[in-house]
C-alpha cells in the first residue's frame, strides 16, 4: 500500500508539472503568461469540481493547497543548485512536498473522496504530444 502511495503521489506531481508545461509551451514560450497558467488551472479545477462533486469550500481549499505547492516545487526546479541534478534525484528532493501537499489534499476531502479525486487524477492527467507521457 505504501508503494501504491508514492506511485500516486509521483503521479500527482507529473500531472502538476506537465500542466505547467503545456501551459508554457501553449503560451508561445512566454514563460511570464501567467494569465494562461491562470486559466488552464482554473479550468482543470472547474472540471474537478463538477466530476467530484466537491464543494466551493472543497474546490477553493485544493485551488490554495496547489497554488502554494506548485511555487514550492517550482523553486526546486529554478534554483541554480539543483540545476545539475538528475531527475530523479529532482524528484526525490521534490518528494516531501508533494507528500505534504497530498496530506492536506486529504484533510480536506476525506479518505474517500480522496480516493476519488487520486483516480480523477490519474484519469485526467493532461497527454504529452510524441508519447512522453509515462
Amino acid at each position: 500500500m505504501n508503494m501504491s502511495k508514492r506511485i500516486i503521489t509521483c503521479a500527482t506531481l507529473i500531472i502538476a508539472l506537465f500542466t505547467t508545461s503545456s501551459v508554457f509551451a501553449q503560451g508561445g514560450g512566454m514563460r511570464g503568461d501567467t494569465a494562461a497558467m491562470r486559466q488552464a488551472m482554473e479550468a482543470r479545477l472547474a472540471k474537478m469540481k463538477t466530476d467530484l462533486n466537491l464543494t466551493q469550500v472543497q474546490a477553493d481549499s485544493i485551488k490554495a493547497i496547489t497554488m502554494e505547492f506548485s511555487a514550492k516545487r517550482r523553486a526546486i526546479f529554478m534554483d541554480p543548485a539543483n540545476q545539475g541534478m538528475s531527475r530523479e534525484d529532482r524528484m526525490a528532493k521534490m518528494q516531501p512536498l508533494t507528500d505534504a501537499m497530498n496530506a492536506r489534499i486529504q484533510a480536506v476531502l476525506g479518505a474517500d473522496l480522496y480516493k476519488k479525486y487520486q483516480d480523477w487524477q490519474e484519469a485526467n492527467r493532461p497527454q504529452r504530444p510524441g508519447g512522453g507521457n509515462k
